[in-house]
């Protein structure tokens, strides 16, 4: 089971674009590393894009780092943090949705 949310959100780079958060992601231990995480992430990527918005961005977490690099997602420099939900450490990320726009 993976999941994921998606909220309209100003973002903390790039805050003229039209961007949304991505929150809660999950991807169930059993089936980690089989590709469902990046599939909900091109589902949301389609889906955002159709309805206008330029941008994604996340408090990623440091463990997650990779995969989410591996996605096309850049990691904000020194962005780093400990989530006051969580009590572990995260980095900004984000990911352009307008075309041609390399991060």
């Amino acid at each position: 089971m993976v999941s994921a949310s998606f909220y309209q959100a100003l973002a903390p780079v790039n805050p003229q674009l039209n961007s949304c958060q991505l929150r809660y992601m999950a991807t169930d231990f059993d089936v980690q590393g089989r590709g469902y995480g990046a599939r909900v992430l091109v589902f949301g990527e389609v889906e955002l894009r159709a309805i206008g918005v330029e941008q994604m961005w996340a408090n990623g977490r440091d463990t997650a780092l990779g995969f989410y690099e591996a996605c096309g997602w850049s990691v904000v420099p020194g962005s780093a943090h400990v989530s006051h939900v969580t009590q572990l450490p995260h980095q900004v990320i984000f990911k352009r949705l307008d075309d041609d726009v390399v991060t």
